[in-house]
């Protein structure tokens, strides 16, 4: 690899991903971002670093992708295959579970394309795509829960489980077929790499010469197999300094319930008859709900950052403090360096450090293209597609095709009638067979 070890970053928002490849020895020379504030962040950053970084600020799609790639040559002054990583975290709200799951029929979910379109443009030596672990159980077309079983109509293809991240796979298959890419694809806990945060993320990593890259866990639960133990809350706020943390705070009724939560503890911890009043209809809703009055523990990773720590169902109330997390104290889990300022209102800064990349998980990607990059040879995989984690696929393929609301929030409630319903839709997501796992 060259010694320039260029980076072109694409949906770039707060550079969380670009801090973390540039932590491993690379060399962010463009970025591109069409939210204001974000660009904002990234000028007064890279201008404060004294980082001659060219800067972009457009909505980028299927259309115009390809003059902002020969803009990016231009004005970065670079040449065609001097772009050693294209990098970019596509938007991932349709996708988020956090969200409302509009998926790829939201227009947002053209991203995915955008980014592949600009791959075969400027033909990296190795790209990256980061996006929330939501995107493989998506559906092209979003169909709600309470219009799936019993009177209506069975689903269509488009409308099962994980039909969005297969038409992604096949679509980088095709440019695996057509400029000899080897992809690994796969699913990485940030926590594993080193973060103070269990965030999965789904990465994707291409290499150019057939190189399978996939970087290796560094850290586990407990320290197990030689590894580090994941770094806990309190060695994230270790020496920090936030006299006066910004955040905006709980209400009142909120608060008081946070009062009796121990660290560590949710809603779960409060005596069961306060339960009902406590979390609302969300009491009467299912799954483990494990984010409502979530007080964060000092001896363990922070649970995802995400875009607002007073949020009801994925709240991140400080351990000892009942007021939720800090600005501040959410940047330095996302790793951002202390200096770093957000522009915006709190709001707005949230949310530019909930959507970011994790710096220690970027960075341990970047180190295992890194390590690819020093192969004096080719790799044996060109035109090569693969899962990182055979364990992965193989969930992946025994999971259902579509999920019902429980009995007693359906319109009809005879389990027998939901069974047949079922069985007209395919069980299991087979379609995921004809993807391989990588076997060293």
């Amino acid at each position: 690899m060259r010694k320039s070890r260029n980076v072109v970053s694409l949906f770039s928002g707060a550079l969380g991903l670009d801090i973390g490849l540039e932590n491993a020895g690379f060399n962010l020379r463009s970025i591109v971002e069409c939210n204001d504030l974000a660009v904002q962040t990234a000028r007064a950053n890279l201008k404060r670093q004294k980082k001659d970084v060219c800067i972009i600020e457009e909505r980028m799609d299927l259309d115009n992708i390809d003059r902002i790639c020969q803009s990016i040559l231009d004005d970065a002054n670079l040449k065609m295959g001097e772009v050693d990583i294209l990098a970019g975290a596509p938007p991932c709200q349709p996708f988020s579970t956090a969200g409302k799951r509009q998926s790829i029929m939201d227009a947002r979910g053209d991203g995915f394309a955008v980014f592949l379109k600009a791959v075969r443009f400027f033909k990296p030596k190795y790209f990256v795509i980061e996006n929330v672990k939501g995107i493989l159980s998506a559906a092209k077309k979003h169909r709600p829960l309470a219009q799936r079983g019993p009177g209506f109509l069975p689903l269509q293809p488009e409308e099962e489980h994980g039909s969005a991240f297969m038409g992604i796979l096949d679509s980088i298959e095709d440019l695996c077929n057509e400029l000899d890419y080897c992809v690994s694809w796969g699913v990485l806990n940030s926590a594993d790499c080193g973060s103070p945060q269990s965030r999965e993320r789904l990465i994707i990593i291409g290499s150019i010469d057939g190189q399978f890259v996939w970087p290796t866990a560094t850290h586990s639960v407990s320290g197990e197999d030689g590894k580090k133990a994941w770094a806990t809350l309190r060695e994230a706020f270790a020496g920090m300094n936030d006299e006066e943390p910004a955040y905006r705070d709980f209400s009142d009724s909120v608060s008081s319930y946070l009062q009796h939560v121990p660290p560590g503890g949710n809603w779960r911890s409060l005596p069961e008859s306060m339960h009902a009043d406590a979390i609302g209809g969300a009491h009467k809703s299912w799954g483990g709900r494990s984010g409502f009055l979530r007080r964060l523990s000092w001896n363990k990773p922070a649970p995802t950052v995400t875009q607002s720590p007073a949020a009801k169902a994925t709240m991140l109330c400080h351990p000892k403090d009942t007021r939720p997390l800090s600005v501040r104290e959410c940047a330095r889990i996302q790793q951002f360096p202390d200096d770093w300022v957000f522009s915006g209102g709190m709001t707005e800064q949230y949310k530019q450090i909930g959507n970011a990349t994790p710096v220690a998980l970027a960075e341990a990607i970047g180190q295992a293209i890194s390590k690819a990059g020093r192969k004096r040879k080719k790799g044996a995989h060109a035109k090569s597609l693969f899962c990182a984690d055979p364990a992965l696929l193989e969930r992946i393929v025994k999971r259902p095709t579509t999920t019902l609301n429980p009995p007693k929030m359906r319109l009809e409630k005879d389990p027998e009638k939901a069974k047949l319903w079922l069985n007209k839709s395919r069980q299991g997501r087979t379609g995921f067979l004809k993807f391989e796992a990588y076997c060293a």
